[in-house]
């Protein structure tokens, strides 16, 4: 997934105000800091990505 895509389905989530997110197996090496949008945010399943922190 690139960060383009990644924000696109953050901002997404944001506008749903969205309670979970399933961002599993998307070849994340980072969180980007718009996560923080997700005020509704209770569940964020980030399972086999490339995270290393």
């Amino acid at each position: 997934m690139t960060e383009e895509e990644l924000l696109q389905v953050i901002e997404k989530a944001a506008k749903d105000k969205r309670e979970s997110l399933d961002l599993s197996f998307k070849g994340l090496t980072s969180i980007p800091p718009e996560i923080g949008q997700l005020t509704n945010l209770t569940s964020l399943n980030l399972w086999n990505n490339q995270l290393t922190n």
